[in-house]
């Protein structure tokens, strides 16, 4: 479910320190980014999605305990149809975009930051490294799956659970991905001059490090944005998720749990295909994003 990223795909292969330079590097690089329709829409996309999350209230009501119409197909009153409880399956789909996005966004901010953390304090200070580096691989080669499964179950079903439980199974990809940017990073010769004008390292790390390294985490935050959805998708499917909150894996595990699947294709479809648009349109982007940073593309 969360398989370790390419550091070949998703590492640049250019890194310029914070200032001028690096502006006109981004600036280059959203150019060349603009000329990618698949980026492009992927983004459109994207931005589509958390509006809806955003906007979910005015878009549809909340769904009903119930409904008189059961496991009715999509019509004009029921645009995705009906469960087996008579709810409306279009206004699930909303309100399930609104949990899944801000899972997805908890659970990357949280991965991200602490990943990030880790990945640059290792780097720079030689002796942590080592250690760091053994926690990330015993982390990563680890059965994800069943552990999420273990402490899902053990610490009960909530959102706030959820976060947690796939940001902690998803920092070490971020931290091996943003490491191996940033010990290129600590040996370029503005570190060392850095050193030798100041003693404060945390100046060093916020100033020069982690702008250096902000490209890969851009990308870790996209990546794993997507499999943060599917984590969440997948425990809640296993009836793992929050019970009280609307989600796109609640909808497919009440489908499931109501026999009714198979005979109502309606059911797993639209959900189905919600988490295939966040999903493909993050990874796309992540792709494209990647590819405009490469200078080759700059000039195109």
């Amino acid at each position: 479910m969360t398989a370790p990223l390419p550091e070949s795909e998703l590492v640049g292969p250019t890194v310029e320190p914070a200032g001028t330079d690096g502006r006109r590097a981004s600036s280059a690089t959203w150019r060349a980014f603009r000329r990618m329709p698949l980026g492009m829409a992927s983004l459109g996309i994207l931005l589509v999605l958390i509006l809806i999350s955003i906007l979910a209230p005015l878009l549809a009501p909340y769904p009903a305990s119930y409904g008189t119409d059961v496991l009715s197909p999509p019509n004009p009153t029921n645009w995705f149809g009906t469960d087996a409880l008579g709810r409306d399956v279009f206004a699930e789909v909303i309100w399930g975009t609104q949990q899944s996005v801000l899972v997805a966004v908890a659970a990357s901010v949280i991965a991200i930051l602490f990943g990030t953390l880790v990945a640059v304090v290792g780097a720079y200070v030689p002796k942590l490294d080592t250690v760091i580096s053994v926690i990330v691989d015993l982390t990563l080669s680890l059965p994800v799956l069943p552990l999420m499964i273990l402490v899902a179950a053990l610490a009960g079903p909530s959102t706030s659970t959820l976060i947690l439980v796939v940001a902690a199974f998803s920092w070490p990809e971020v931290t091996r991905l943003v490491r191996s940017q940033a010990l290129t990073v600590v040996k370029l010769p503005y570190i060392d001059a850095a050193r030798l004008m100041t003693r404060n390292h945390l100046w060093i790390l916020g100033r020069h490090v982690v702008p250096a390294v902000t490209p890969v985490i851009v990308v870790s935050v996209v990546v794993t944005a997507s499999r943060a959805v599917l984590s969440a998708a997948g425990l809640s499917f296993l009836g793992l998720g929050d019970p009280t909150t609307w989600s796109w894996g609640r909808i497919l595990y009440e489908a499931q749990q109501s026999g009714a699947m198979v005979s109502a294709w309606w059911l797993t479809l639209f959900p189905s295909l919600a988490i295939l648009a966040l999903v493909l349109s993050a990874t796309l982007l992540s792709i494209a994003y990647n590819d405009a940073r490469n200078p080759r593309n700059h000039e195109r």
